[in-house]
């Protein structure tokens, strides 16, 4: 579900008790927290209103504690500026550790009061620009904070709580004027950020590197070399999806294994000289009296040409690149595998059964290794303008039975099971059992490498008397990349376990391309679905066979 959405479901739902009204601040809190910064400006208001309306029904120690649990990930402005204009106690929770660029603090400040001006200037990790802007306003701006106030018991008890108002009721004059005032000033500030002042400066200069440590939780808390506000706070032990600010499964993998990190991938947000995709290494270190696990350390770069799978122009021709490296690899593979079969098979005199042995395992693995290059040189070919009619027919029914058969052992150590149903038939296509069964294992595999253990790979083989010309089969996403984008599965670089031990020798982006490649120039597709991967193939079957009784649903 996305964050519109989740809104929208949300604000829907008048709260009709304390125990609801708490569970809307919450979620909307951490919405906004979270993502508030990829929202659309009609939604962040209306959640900000709704959090307005419903601030004197939340207990001051539950304001507290979501400030405190927020603060740390939370980069838009809004939201921490509604929690500064809170009480002294809830204004600090959150104005201590809330981690903004440079320029959305200085949007901040004019909509603040001296009390939460007075916890910044307290802080000695801010960026200079904004100590500057706090030094100019004086010392009248800010106020010490109040014993009494902070000191207060904590909120009465749900049974002494007033009775909460619904959502939809008239919130008080002062909360929603001020709330307004607080997003019209910071569009304002950011609008104004964009006009040239009588003393222009020169454009930034993109940064190229940084340096940076993380905790042993995987989050970075020191940087030099971008703002703070652009990295501080990015996790680098969970891969971030969809686009997001964080890290790629590269590293996700290695921080699991306390391993080395090289060349993985980081997103930033923020400016123009800081924003955009990185490539970093990092080490693990350790106290050096408990040994015990403190973070990782390490260097951040911007990537170079050749580290960008779509970021090359036409002219590079990059496939025409790989498919000479293909061509050079052949020739010595074919040579070693050569002199393997002449041992194994005693051509040339008698050889001893090691050695036969041996021979035998590196024939194993050139074929291996040649299926790779086969499966390379199939995803740089160009897509076809026209598909050739297939000189053959298979039956998908007998070859996914037979995959499933083969892929026993692989499903056996990963733990996984799978259920592929049929709906329809019969399930005949106008592909060659060769594409077809290459096509099909490779599918299964991939998705079979991403799979959580205990879990099933469901499925359905699905004909339509809707759409006679083709048959599908269906497999729902695992949970590994269940709301992945497709411009992501379709990287061939691209892969959520990283270079954990047990991942693929070909990354699952490749492996999907691949695939999606070997239908195309059949004739059809693989088409990623918000909730399964559908192969679409060309049918064999004529309209009058197909079962008349099935009904189609969408994924």
């Amino acid at each position: 579900m996305t964050a519109d959405t989740m809104i929208a479901t949300i604000l829907r739902q008048a709260p009709a008790d304390r125990r609801t009204c708490v569970a809307a601040w919450r979620q909307l809190s951490d919405i906004l927290a979270q993502r508030g910064n990829q929202l659309a400006d009609d939604d962040i208001r209306r959640s900000l209103h709704a959090l307005a309306v419903l601030r004197p029904q939340i207990p001051e120690n539950v304001r507290r504690d979501c400030a405190r649990s927020i603060a740390r990930h939370s980069r838009f402005a809004p939201i921490v500026a509604l929690y500064a204009n809170d009480v002294p106690a809830v204004s600090l929770a959150m104005l201590r550790d809330a981690q903004l660029a440079e320029a959305d603090w200085l949007a901040l400040l004019p909509a603040t009061g001296p009390m939460a001006r007075s916890f910044l200037a307290a802080r000695s990790d801010l960026p200079q620009g904004v100590n500057r802007a706090l030094a100019s306003l004086g010392a009248a701006s800010v106020a010490l904070p109040q014993p009494d106030r902070i000191a207060e018991p904590e909120a009465a008890t749900a049974e002494s709580a007033p009775e909460p108002q619904p959502a939809s009721a008239p919130a008080p004059d002062t909360e929603p004027s001020q709330i307004s005032e607080l997003v019209r000033r910071i569009d304002k500030y950011q609008a104004g950020r964009g006009q040239p002042s009588a003393a222009s400066r020169p454009a930034p200069v993109a940064r190229e590197s940084f340096l940076f440590e993380t905790g042993s939780d995987g989050v970075i808390h020191w940087v030099e070399g971008v703002p703070r506000g652009a990295a501080i706070g990015l996790s680098i032990a969970e891969a971030a999806f969809g686009g997001e600010p964080g890290t790629d499964g590269v590293a996700a993998g290695a921080f699991r294994q306390r391993a080395e990190m090289i060349n993985a991938r980081m997103i930033l947000e923020g400016a123009e000289a800081d924003a955009g995709e990185w490539r970093f290494s990092a080490l693990p270190w350790f106290d050096h009296v408990s040994g015990q696990f403190r973070g990782y350390r390490g260097s951040a770069r911007r990537p170079h040409r050749n580290e960008i799978p779509y970021g090359l122009p036409a002219e590079d021709n990059a496939g025409d690149s790989i498919r000479q490296l293909i061509h050079e690899l052949r020739s010595p593979l074919n040579a070693i595998s050569g002199f393997a079969q002449i041992i194994s098979g005693q051509m040339f005199g008698p050889v001893s059964g090691a050695y036969r042995a041996m021979a035998d395992t590196i024939v194993a693995d050139a074929a291996a290794v040649q299926a790779i290059i086969d499966d390379l040189q199939t995803a740089t070919q160009p897509a076809p303008t026209t598909v050739a009619p297939a000189s053959g027919h298979s039956d998908i029914e007998a070859i996914t039975a037979q995959v499933e058969r083969e892929l026993a052992p692989l499903f056996a150590e990963h733990g996984v099971g799978v259920s592929i149903s049929r709906v329809g038939g019969p399930f005949h296509a106008a592909v060659e059992d060769i594409s077809a069964r290459r096509m099909i294992g490779r599918l299964i595999t991939a998705l079979v490498d991403v799979f959580e253990s205990n879990a099933t790979l469901v499925g359905q083989l699905v004909t339509d008397p809707a759409k006679t010309d083709e048959l599908q089969l269906r497999l729902v996403r695992p949970v590994a990349i269940r709301f992945t984008p497709a411009r992501d599965l379709l990287d061939p670089s691209y892969s959520p376990e990283g270079d954990a031990p047990g991942a693929a020798i070909l990354s699952l982006g490749f492996s999907l391309r691949l695939v999606d490649s070997l239908a195309r120039a059949a004739g059809g597709r693989l088409d990623i679905g918000h909730n399964a991967l559908t192969l679409h193939l060309p049918s064999a079957t004529p309209a009058s066979a197909l079962d008349p009784m099935v009904q189609q649903h969408e994924d």
